[in-house]
């Protein structure tokens, strides 16, 4: 079993990898690196909707992204999902049909995919690599062609777009809304808020940090964070939203799960707190909806009728009784 309780992941000395883990991990799709052998995670169904791995123009390297979307017509509003570091992984696959079933077009954009899948990697120092060769200029390139990708699909509403993202994906939030005015809202789940010590894998040297750039948004963002963060003190927290308050942010806030470790949603981890998670999904959908983005309601697709049975064929008729020839 692994607890999470650093924003970005976690250290050897925090680990204890089982072959169980391992094992159940690989085959539900999630990263073996994070993986509690003891979680449920929670399984959100395809039906009714239409999933896909998409391929998103980026100019050098085709980018894939998960989607996922009401199988109805029309246009639905657009939520933007930024993984972990471990990628687009099954539990960001899930919370993208989550979402999807509320409603909205999810797409999940893999950040990583020039430097390699972190989803099923054990090794703690390949997971470094992979993440610190994500840099700031990169992400935020990837995010742009995504929102260009997404904006022209006759699925999406491409007035209404917003950005949730987990733990790495939570510190990308706030600069999103900071960079691109298609985004109309954020939920920064658990993201750092200022540099880390030194060692930790963030990126590259010099990258911007929300703190920096909180007169610079453009969009209102909920920050959803845990009180025994080990990663994140309550210090940076306070930080931001003097930040926030100093810089007449008034639609943006921060809420504090104070019993709740870094990672309290993410239901297959030990660090999972169903009641926090709960509450701050709650919190986030309302959130978004508060500011323009609240889902559409739709009338999913009829299931395709059954084929008719092929007709029973006809019993054989019963042989002719055959009646003795007379002697000649």
């Amino acid at each position: 079993m692994r607890t999470l309780t650093r924003p970005e992941g976690t250290k050897p000395e925090d680990l204890n990898l089982s072959r169980r883990g391992l094992a159940a991990a690989a085959f539900g799709g999630y990263a073996v690196f994070a993986f509690s052998a003891d979680a449920a995670p929670i399984t959100t169904s395809a039906q009714g909707l239409l999933t896909e791995t998409v391929q998103v123009p980026t100019g050098d390297h085709p980018m894939p992204a998960y989607v996922a979307r009401p199988d109805a017509k029309g246009r639905f509003p657009v939520v933007v999902v930024i993984s972990e570091v471990f990628g687009v992984h099954e539990y960001i696959r899930d919370l993208c049909r989550r979402l999807a079933r509320l409603g909205y077009v999810a797409i999940a954009p893999d950040f990583f995919a020039r430097q390699g899948d972190p989803s099923v990697i054990s090794d703690f120092n390949e997971i470094r690599r992979i993440v610190g060769g994500a840099t700031e200029a990169q992400v935020m390139g990837d995010l742009g062609s995504a929102l260009t990708y997404i904006k022209k699909q006759s699925y999406a509403d491409k007035a209404k777009i917003g950005v949730a993202g987990f733990c790495w994906g939570g510190a990308v939030v706030w600069l999103a809304a900071a960079k691109y005015k298609d985004i109309k809202v954020g939920a920064a789940w658990y993201g750092r808020l200022t540099a880390p010590k030194p060692g930790d894998f963030l990126g590259d040297p010099g990258r911007t940090w929300p703190l920096e750039i909180v007169n610079q948004l453009k969009a209102p963002v909920i920050g959803l964070y845990a009180g025994k963060d080990a990663g994140i003190p309550l210090s940076d927290v306070e930080a931001m939203k003097k930040a926030l308050a100093a810089a007449k942010q008034t639609k943006s806030d921060i809420i504090v799960y104070g019993n709740s470790q870094h990672g309290f949603h993410a239901d297959y981890r030990s660090s999972y707190d169903a009641k926090s998670a709960q509450d701050a999904w709650a919190v986030m959908l309302s959130y978004f909806a508060t500011n323009g983005l609240a889902p559409k309601t739709f009338a999913a697709a009829p299931p395709p009728k059954a084929a008719k049975p092929a007709s029973a064929p006809a019993a054989p008729k019963p042989a002719a009784t055959m009646k003795p020839i007379a002697n000649p």
